[in-house]
Parts: structure tokens; C-alpha cells; sequence
């Protein structure tokens, strides 16, 4: 029997033991690990490129004393406005409505009630123009077929990718090189890049006023000249690189 409680003594020692090295040894792990040394850096890529495609958006605003006659009138040149758009080479899905509205028009005489004057009805299309040097006909094209409204024009490309993995790249090298400054600014040495994170690429609108996008109508009897400028397509990145002395 004492032999028996002797062994059972020796084994809660041993298991009361183990918790207390164990914590002991995670506690040196996680000391050691928190005095090493990193710089934590971030840095942006930017490369320019020229677009290749632009979207605008365009449609058609009616006015008549019932609804069903305005409707009637922006139906008809609705039609000829997407036919033109078609004529000029626009491919049907590259042509979507993004606005269709109807609403009373009320004129308002001073010191008199407001009297309905008639209705109003709007519709308008996005669309996307994948060469460029069809745009400027093809804004005069849905004009001339009845288009009396254009609210913007905006430019991209229809695939960056590769322009994403340039300014990566160039991203890459100016994180290194950042790196290697600050190493070299404090005595350290870089030992290993511990951990890279991207921010996201994107595509930026051209600066305004210098990349502007100008849209007036020809006075030559040219077509609407349309100028596309520069896309700044940038990407962020974060780095975390372990150092020593």
C-alpha cells in the first residue's frame, strides 16, 4: 500500500509538473519570437497607359401634355437613337439602359396655384465603345438620330490585368528598395521578407483638368473629337521584413 501511494505521489508531481515547463517553454517561444526585429514597410506602384475603350452615356428626353404622348415621342426616338448605335458598330451588349423615367412637369405663375403643364419622360443607355477610333462618330451618330441628352464619358481598359501586374511589380521593386534604405539608414542587415499584402489594384480616372476628356462638335463638319489622355492604374502593397545586426 505505501509503495502504491508512494508511485501516485510521483506521477502528481510529474503531472503538475508538465503544465508549468510547458507554459515556461511557450512563454521563452513567444520572448523570442517578439525580439526579433522587423521593419514594416508599404509601397504603391503606378504605371500610366492609354485607354482602350471609353463608356458613355447617352438618351433621349420627351415632353408632351400626356404621358402616353411623351412616352410615345422618347419611344420613337429611343429606336433611332439604338439603331444608330448599332450602325456604328456598337454590338448589342454593349448597350444597356440605365434610366427610364416619367414624371409630371408643373409650371408655377407667382401667387397663382402650381398647374400641370404636361409629362416628361427620359431614357438613357450606357454604352461601351471598344474602338476608340469610332467614338467621336458615334456621339454625332445618336445625336443626329434624336439623342438630346449626354451625361458623361468615362475611359478604361477592358482588360488591366496586365497593366496591374506592371505596376506590382514596380511596386515590388520600390518596397525593396525602401527596405534596403532603412536597413542601411539603422546598421541592420535584411534577412527574409516575412510577409507581402497586396491593397488592391485599380484604375484611376485621368487627372482633370490635364487628361481632360473634350467633347465638342466639330465646326469643320469633322466628327465630335474625343481626346482619351492617360489611366493611372495603381496597386498598394505592405511588406514585413525580419532584420538583424
Amino acid at each position: 500500500m505505501k509503495a502504491l501511494l508512494r508511485a501516485s505521489a510521483v506521477a502528481l508531481v510529474l503531472a503538475a509538473g508538465a503544465p508549468i515547463a510547458a507554459q515556461a517553454q511557450t512563454a521563452g517561444d513567444h520572448h523570442a519570437h517578439m525580439a526579433v526585429p522587423t521593419f514594416s514597410l508599404s509601397a504603391q506602384g503606378e504605371v500610366r497607359v492609354a485607354p482602350d475603350m471609353a463608356t458613355i452615356t447617352t438618351g433621349v428626353q420627351t415632353e408632351a401634355r400626356t404621358a402616353q404622348e411623351a412616352m410615345a415621342q422618347n419611344r420613337a426616338q429611343m429606336n433611332q437613337v439604338i439603331a444608330a448605335l448599332r450602325r456604328a458598330g456598337i454590338e448589342e451588349r454593349h448597350i444597356q439602359t440605365s434610366s427610364l423615367n416619367l414624371s409630371a412637369v408643373y409650371d408655377y405663375p407667382p401667387n397663382q396655384q402650381p398647374s400641370l403643364r404636361g409629362y416628361q419622360a427620359s431614357n438613357q443607355v450606357t454604352v461601351q465603345v471598344h474602338d476608340l477610333a469610332d467614338l467621336g462618330q458615334a456621339v454625332d451618330a445618336v445625336v443626329a438620330a434624336g439623342a438630346n441628352q449626354i451625361h458623361g464619358i468615362s475611359f478604361g481598359l477592358a482588360d488591366p490585368s496586365v497593366a496591374e501586374d506592371a505596376a506590382r511589380r514596380e511596386a515590388v521593386r520600390i518596397l525593396q528598395q525602401r527596405a534596403q534604405l532603412y536597413a542601411d539608414a539603422t546598421g541592420m542587415r535584411l534577412v527574409v521578407l516575412r510577409s507581402l499584402s497586396e491593397g488592391g489594384g485599380y484604375v484611376a480616372p485621368p487627372p482633370m483638368p490635364m487628361y481632360r476628356a473634350e467633347m465638342a462638335m466639330a465646326q469643320d463638319g469633322g466628327s465630335t473629337p474625343v481626346q482619351g489622355g492617360e489611366l493611372v492604374v495603381r496597386v498598394d502593397i505592405t511588406g514585413v521584413y525580419e532584420v538583424s545586426r
